[in-house]
C-alpha cells in the first residue's frame, strides 16, 4: 500500500468501495470486474472470456469487499449481517441473518434486483486480475458480541482473537496462492490480531472513534496502514472537531490525535473512507492521505 510521505505529487491510491458500490450492484462479481476494468463476455473466436473495459472513470488501484460466513461456513462476501440489509434496505430479496443461513440460499439471494447474487469470496478474488489488489473488509466472525472499536489487552484480546480465528481460516484458505496483493481490514482487533496469528498478510485497523486506539492497533500488530473516516483528516473541510478535536485544547487528550502526523510516526499510510466527489478526493489529497476508499471511480481526476 503506498506511502505518500515522500510522494507529495503522486495521486492517493483508488480503492472501489465494495466495486464502487455508487455505481455498481455492491460486493457482487460484476461490481468487482467492473472496478478492476475486467468485463465478461463473448470474445472474438466466439467463446467466453474476459477483456479489459474502460470503467466510468479510473480503474481502481484495489478492489475492497466484505467477507462474512454463512451458516456452513463458507466465507461470502456481504456488508450487512441481515440479508434485506440493515434498516430494511432492501438489499437482497432474501431474509435472515447471514452466518445463520445455509450457503446455497445466500449464494442464491438477488442483490438491489441487479440479477447479481451474493458471491462466494473465492469467486470474487477469481474474478479479480492479478494487477489489482484485493482489500477484505472482516465483517463478522458469525456472532454478535463483535466489540468493535475497542483496543483490547490480555484475556479480552486473546478471547476475541480465539473468536475471530476460524472464520480467519478459511478466509485465509481461499485467498491462499493468489498473485494479488492482499490486505485484511476490520473494525474488530481481534479480526485483526487472529489474521497476524496465522499469516504474514498485510492488516489495517478501520477506525471509526478513537484515532489514539487505532493507531495503538497498527502499531501492535504491524499493520501497513489505518483507516480512519473521512471527517477525522485535518486540515480539510470535512474534519469534525467535534468528534476528533482535541478536548478543552489538549493536544494529547484521546480523539485528538493528528491522524496523519500519528500515522506517518507509526510508518503507517491513511486510506480514508468513504469517499463519494472529486471534490473529496481533491482535499483530502491535497492533505496528504494515501488512499481513497471511494464509492465512485471518477472521484480522481486526471
Amino acid at each position: 500500500m503506498t506511502d505518500r510521505t515522500d510522494q507529495a505529487d503522486s495521486a492517493p491510491t483508488l480503492i472501489a468501495h465494495r466495486g464502487f458500490a455508487g455505481e455498481n450492484p455492491e460486493n457482487t462479481v460484476p461490481a468487482v470486474e467492473r472496478a478492476a476494468g475486467v468485463a465478461r463476455g463473448e470474445d472474438s473466436t466466439g467463446g467466453t472470456g474476459s477483456r479489459r473495459v474502460p470503467a466510468a472513470g479510473r480503474r481502481a488501484d484495489w478492489v475492497e469487499v466484505d467477507a462474512m460466513p454463512t451458516a456452513d461456513g463458507d466465507p461470502v462476501v456481504i456488508h450487512d449481517a441481515a440479508l434485506s440489509g440493515r434498516g430494511g434496505r432492501g438489499l437482497t430479496d432474501a431474509s435472515g441473518v447471514v452466518w445463520e443461513t445455509d450457503t446455497a440460499t445466500v449464494t442464491d439471494a438477488e442483490v438491489l434486483d441487479s440479477g447479481a447474487t451474493v458471491p462466494l469470496l473465492v469467486d470474487v478474488l477469481d474474478a479479480v486480475p492479478p494487477d489489482v489488489d484485493v482489500n477484505v473488509e472482516l465483517k463478522n466472525p458469525g456472532r454478535w458480541d463483535l466489540r468493535p472499536d475497542e483496543k483490547l489487552a490480555g484475556d479480552a484480546l486473546a478471547e476475541r482473537t480465539a473468536a475471530w480465528r476460524p472464520f480467519v481460516e478459511r478466509v485465509l484458505d481461499v485467498a491462499e496462492g493468489r498473485e494479488n496483493d492482499l490486505l485484511f481490514s476490520s473494525f474488530c482487533e481481534g479480526a485483526l490480531a487472529a489474521v497476524r496469528a496465522l499469516s504474514a498478510t498485510a492488516v489495517a485497523p478501520l477506525v471509526s472513534e478513537s484515532i489514539a486506539d487505532g493507531v495503538a492497533i497498527a502499531r501492535e500488530h504491524d499493520a501497513v496502514a489505518v483507516h480512519p473516516p473521512i471527517d477525522a483528516i485535518r486540515g480539510t473541510p470535512f474534519f469534525d472537531a467535534e468528534r476528533f478535536g482535541a478536548p478543552d485544547g489538549d493536544p494529547a487528550a484521546t480523539g485528538g490525535i493528528d491522524v496523519l502526523a500519528a500515522a506517518r510516526e507509526a510508518g503507517v499510510a491513511v486510506n480514508v473512507w468513504t469517499v463519494e466527489t472529486w471534490y473529496e478526493a481533491d482535499r483530502l489529497a491535497a492533505a496528504g492521505v494515501d488512499g481513497i476508499i471511494a464509492d465512485y471511480s471518477a472521484v480522481l481526476r486526471g
